[in-house]
């Protein structure tokens, strides 16, 4: 699901440092989310944001670097999955009805 949302991020680094700063949630599945922020978050670091109630906590999978940002992916904890009936980000956009309407 391509969605956007604006949450505070906390990472917690190889050394144990804390780190904070702002993501814009690009999409998000029951397994895991895409974030984009303005710095790297390193490969393996644990991280977790709140989304009006819902805690999402997560391990770094990726984190690239493209034109406007770093674009970091979480795997999800298996006690931190998301559904809609959790948690409804601000703006969200399901593809396959998107492309289920232009079908017909």
């Amino acid at each position: 699901m391509l969605c956007a949302d604006m949450v505070e991020v906390q990472w917690r680094d190889q050394a144990g440092r804390q780190w904070r700063g702002t993501g814009l949630l690009e999409d998000i599945s029951p397994a895991g989310a895409c974030l984009q922020v303005e710095s790297a978050i390193p490969l393996g670091a644990q991280i977790h944001w709140e989304g009006r109630g819902k805690r999402f906590e997560g391990e770094v999978r990726y984190c690239v670097y493209r034109e406007i940002g770093y674009f970091v992916g979480v795997e999800f904890r298996s006690d931190s999955r998301w559904s809609k009936k959790d948690y409804r980000p601000q703006h969200l956009l399901d593809l396959r009805n998107l492309a289920e309407g232009a079908k017909k």
